[in-house]
């Protein structure tokens, strides 16, 4: 079923697809940026799956809107030779795998881009290991925080761990597209899916919610959360409704909406600490929501400025009124199987959707350059106004890519994340999702505040933000009125639920987002309806960083055609959503789950270890009997090591894998050998500070700079200079009126004395 033909940044770009595995669904994102992807079926490898509904569902999302060929191994180098990326899957018997002569076609085309996706890259000693959803989760440590304290951990539902993979997949492609249409380099990149699970979902190293209060998750207490932590989810008269209660005003909003009881009206409840340890406030909350409908609840939330949602199933959110005005849903008619409800694109540009199933606007290929090193986005300067996650993450992509980043800050509506325990506003985690950032104060309250943006944004390339909707526009910074001054502007906006709809006004954080998306209902364990096992997961922040980093690549590309910028809308909603399209389209359809027995998550030997097994496949499970003959799996795995019987098992070929905890990572064999991380240094830390060197393993781009994240408004005066050229006189009179920032004084008498070392003891 195609659609009218819309504008879409990629096209005129070509790209073979020659993967057979889940990890497909990159071209398929790349498809929805407006590419021409071809999927070159080769001795009928990655065809469509017959004789399993739910394996043909999945094949579906990995490929729908690609062109498809069947073609001879003879005929493939003439195929190559068309494309500007080509991304091919290892995950095959090496011995049946076709062998191109890719020397000659990068000496014929040095721009030519030649991804392999693998579950866990080449030339080391896990390459050859099987890999499903289930064991990313336990080899990304994702699994080790997921469940209650007590339990067994729990696996997410869906896919979501092999579906951030592909995201992060998508994002590395189209850096190397950008590398080869900037500066001409092509070549080999060795892309692994647990890389991009553990980067794209809930990274271990990475920056992580205010409620942590600066930490990242391998610096948690290991184990997984009491019942009911951090963001409570009490129960109503139609169902649940979650709270997110953050920050001091919002705690404000919720005392009023509470009628303001004397017993909560100290000031020591201004601390989300205070508040997350006080079983009386639970119970008073509990108390006074008991009587009242979700629908009541998240009135009273809008009215109050309180974030919270009703729990909606995946049917209650398909249902609502919003995701049917977005259109984030199409009817697609797909071959053998009906018409299913498919997610109709990851992002909207421009106000059109950019869903695999429309037909795109011919464009020319570019044209090729000469070759010069340097890294793709060397010289683009970037304005990011984000915050919390998703905002710091997608302009410290950017940065690591060589962007100037400049992060524009206000000492009365700071970052959320500058809420760490050190109390300088930086932390491991700060600096994780800010490295390679300068920041500006600036006070956008003010006219004259706004009429030095404006001007910054004539000279820029890009705007990041991630407020509720609307929030520029009330201060006359919407892209409409910046898109004026600078047509070539590029502005990404991510939003809990986007920039049009009934919700598109809500609070939004990422435990809300999973609440109202549904994904919250579906993430409990089976006996225990009220075991919602979510609460310290970080998602989507992190993937959606990625697909709004994507999205700017992709118009960068249509920019250098075109001569003009673009709006990119990122709702976190949809892009869950989207990752649990196959469940969604088997939902539509009926099609039966398939049997879980005998897979799962096994305890071993220890104290809270354990293993994760996943058989696939009557193949798996003739493997699985050859290992452990008549025995019982639990009973096999329950005297054995987890990474020792992991390794038995992957030696006979059964995905299976130990579970690891945040902190296991840095030194791991596997993520060793492919160097996935380094100590960055940061001189005002108390400790060494893990960071992420790189998303894939790719010759052509230098690893990001090791610049550390600013303290609050401390390159206010270096940026005007840059940006602007004002000297630093007119910077002090900028400053004297209230109009410029630089760090406190408090924050610099701090590190001068070091003082702020004694709140990390």
């Amino acid at each position: 079923m195609q659609h009218e033909a819309i504008d879409r940044p990629l096209s005129g770009l070509v790209v073979i697809d020659l993967v057979a595995s889940p990890l497909a669904a990159i071209a398929r994102i790349l498809r929805e940026l407006g590419a021409e992807v071809i999927r070159l079926q080769v001795a009928g490898r990655g065809a469509r799956p017959a004789h399993d509904p739910r394996a043909e569902l999945a094949w579906w999302t990995a490929n729908l809107g690609k062109r498809i060929e069947v073609v001879d191994e003879a005929a493939l180098a003439e195929w190559l030779g068309k494309a500007d990326l080509v991304i091919e899957d290892l995950s095959a018997d090496p011995a049946a795998l076709f062998s191109p002569d890719w020397e000659a076609l990068h000496a014929a085309s040095p721009a030519l881009v030649h991804m392999t996706a693998s579950g866990f890259g080449l030339g080391n000693a896990f390459s050859h290991w099987q890999w499903t959803d289930g064991v990313l989760h336990a080899m990304t440590s994702e699994l080790s925080r997921s469940g209650i304290r007590g339990c067994a951990p729990l696996l997410p539902p869906g896919e979501i761990a092999l579906q951030c993979a592909v995201a992060q997949g998508a994002f590395v492609a189209m850096a190397a597209l950008t590398q080869a249409r900037v500066n001409g380099i092509g070549g080999h990149v060795d892309y692994a899916a647990l890389d991009g699970a553990m980067q794209a979902l809930d990274p271990a190293f990475g920056i992580s919610g205010s409620a942590t209060n600066g930490r990242p998750a391998a610096a948690l207490p290991p184990g997984r959360p009491p019942k009911g932590v951090q963001y409570p989810i009490i129960p109503v008269a139609d169902g649940y409704v979650r709270l997110c209660v953050l920050a001091p005003r919002q705690w404000e909003g919720m005392h009023r909406m509470m009628g303001e009881p004397a017993e909560f009206a100290g000031p020591e409840f201004r601390d989300v600490m205070v508040r997350f340890k006080s079983k009386e406030l639970l119970a008073a909350m509990s108390a006074f929501l008991a009587d009242k409908t979700r629908a009541e609840i998240e009135a009273l939330g809008q009215q109050h400025g309180v974030p919270l949602a009703g729990l909606n199933t995946l049917s209650d959110c398909l249902a609502a009124d919003h995701i049917r005005a977005r259109g984030t849903f199409a009817e697609v008619d797909l071959s053998g199987s009906g018409r299913v409800p498919f997610p109709d694109g990851l992002m909207v540009i421009d106000g059109q959707r950019m869903g695999p199933i429309h037909a795109g606007t011919p464009a020319p290929r570019p044209a090729p350059v000469s070759a010069k090193p340097g890294r793709p986005l060397d010289g683009l300067k970037v304005l990011d106004l984000g915050v919390i996650v998703v905002g710091a993450e997608t302009g410290r992509l950017l940065a690591d890519l060589g962007a100037d980043v400049v992060k524009i800050e206000s000492q009365a509506f700071p970052d959320g994340s500058r809420q760490t325990y050190l109390k300088i506003g930086i932390s491991s985690s700060f600096g994780a999702g800010h490295r390679g950032k300068r920041s500006l104060g600036l006070n956008l309250k003010s006219d004259e505040g706004k009429a030095l943006l404006r001007r910054m944004v004539a000279d820029a390339d890009v705007m990041l933000s991630n407020f509720k909707p609307g929030t520029l526009e009330s201060l006359g910074l919407g892209y409409a009125e910046l898109a004026a001054i600078n047509p070539r502007l590029i502005a990404v906006e991510s939003s809990a639920f986007g920039a049009t709809g009934p919700w598109s006004k809500r609070m939004g954080y990422g435990p809300l987002v999973r609440a109202a998306a549904g994904l919250t209902a579906m993430w409990r364990y089976p006996d225990d309806p009220e075991s919602f096992s979510d609460s310290v997961t970080i998602y989507p922040d992190h993937v959606c960083a990625r697909i709004g980093a994507s999205a700017v690549m992709a118009l960068l590309a249509r920019r250098a055609r075109t001569g003009r910028g673009g709006h990119i809308d990122v709702s976190q909603a949809e892009v869950m959503l989207a990752q649990l399209a196959t469940e969604i389209a088997g939902h539509a359809l009926e099609v039966p789950a398939r049997e879980e027995a005998p897979w799962g998550v096994f305890p071993c030997a220890g104290e809270d270890e354990w293993c994760v097994v996943t058989v696939r496949e009557v193949a798996d499970r003739q493997r699985l009997s050859a290992v452990i003959g008549s025995e019982d799996l639990a009973a096999w795995l329950a005297s054995r090591d987890a990474a020792d019987a992991a390794q038995v098992l992957q030696a006979a070929g059964v995905p299976a894998a130990p579970m690891l905890r945040a902190a296991d990572l840095a030194d791991h064999p596997y993520y060793a050998a492919r160097g996935l991380f380094r100590s960055d240094p940061h001189d005002l830390l108390p400790e060494a500070m893990t960071a992420e060197r790189r998303p894939a393993i790719w010759p052509a781009i230098p690893d990001a700079e090791a610049r550390p994240a600013p303290l609050m408004c401390q390159d206010t005066y270096a940026v005007m200079a840059d940006w602007l050229g004002l000297d630093p006189t007119e910077c002090a009179r900028l400053e004297a009126e209230g109009v410029l920032e630089t760090t406190p004084e408090k924050i610099r008498t701090m590190v001068a004395t070091k003082s702020y070392l004694e709140t990390a003891r």
